[in-house]
């Protein structure tokens, strides 16, 4: 037996008994429907367009919250400083726009093939990355370190202690771009929005289940 909801604004009949037939089909008819409503929501809900949007989004999180962590907060912490290789002179393990981060190294425990990063001149801001190629001391006993690209046929001018920033830690290929077009400003900036945008989200998704699971409570 089948009862629309458009029936339900009839006027009833006289018998009070069919009133009452008719009112209890009305209130199954409109369960019905409010049930079939709630059924299509579950359904888009768990279906695969709705699954591909939350794989997506979570997707995307993760990748910059990632990224500002391999550019920002992990050098920060670590006390090291991130670069961006330039030239083609570290072919092929550091091509040019790879990101490297360096941390200060004790001279003793820097050996020959280790790549750092030194200054051109003590003191100044310009630098270089290249590959330890021998360690020698000078006449005075002073240490001094020998460094090459790996694509270069030369060695570099001998290189003093003070001149070195650090020894590589780790290195992302590409990333040194993004890092090239960030300012000190911008990286402050970027690590408050990554930690606002990420408490967002995650009070979202519980409002979103919190709701949830009050509804089939009351259902």
């Amino acid at each position: 037996m089948r009862a629309s909801l458009a029936s339900c604004w009839r006027v009833p009949d006289s018998s009070r008994r069919e009133a009452g037939t008719q009112a209890g089909l009305c209130r199954a008819a409109a369960m019905t429907v409010q049930t079939r409503a709630e059924l299509r929501k579950e359904r888009e809900k768990t279906g695969l367009f709705w699954w591909s949007g939350q794989l997506a989004s979570w997707f995307a999180l993760f990748v910059v919250l990632a990224l500002i962590a391999v550019m920002i907060v992990i050098p920060k912490l670590g006390g090291a400083t991130a670069y961006t290789v330039l030239t083609g002179s570290m072919r092929p393990e550091f091509p040019p726009g790879s990101l490297i981060v360096v941390r200060p190294a004790d001279t003793e425990e820097i050996r020959i093939g280790d790549v750092v990063t030194y200054q051109l001149k003590s003191g100044e801001p310009e630098v270089v990355t290249h590959r330890i190629a021998a360690v020698s001391s000078s006449l005075s006993g002073e240490i001094q370190f020998t460094l090459r690209g790996d694509a270069n046929n030369t060695d570099d001018d001998p290189v003093r202690p003070e001149q070195i920033r650090g020894k590589l830690w780790y290195s992302m290929p590409l990333l040194g771009f993004i890092n090239s077009a960030i300012s000190g400003q911008q990286r402050t900036w970027l690590t408050w929005a990554a930690a606002g945008g990420l408490l967002a989200y995650s009070m979202i998704m519980f409002a979103g289940a919190w709701r949830e699971n009050q509804r089939k409570e009351r259902t």
